[in-house]
């Protein structure tokens, strides 16, 4: 039993460790605005 124990708190750790990343990326990390052009095929306004 004491090894399932350690194997859910080293698979929790884990998970904390893996979900503060993601916030972080998602909270601290300001995405660079630009400018983006896109070519539309003439034969798309032909219909």
């Amino acid at each position: 039993m004491p090894s399932l124990i350690r194997l859910i708190v080293v698979l929790a750790v884990i998970g904390g460790v893996c979900y503060g990343v993601l916030w972080s990326f998602a909270n601290l990390v300001a995405p660079q605005p630009r400018e983006m052009s896109v070519t539309i095929p003439a034969d798309r306004f032909a219909k």
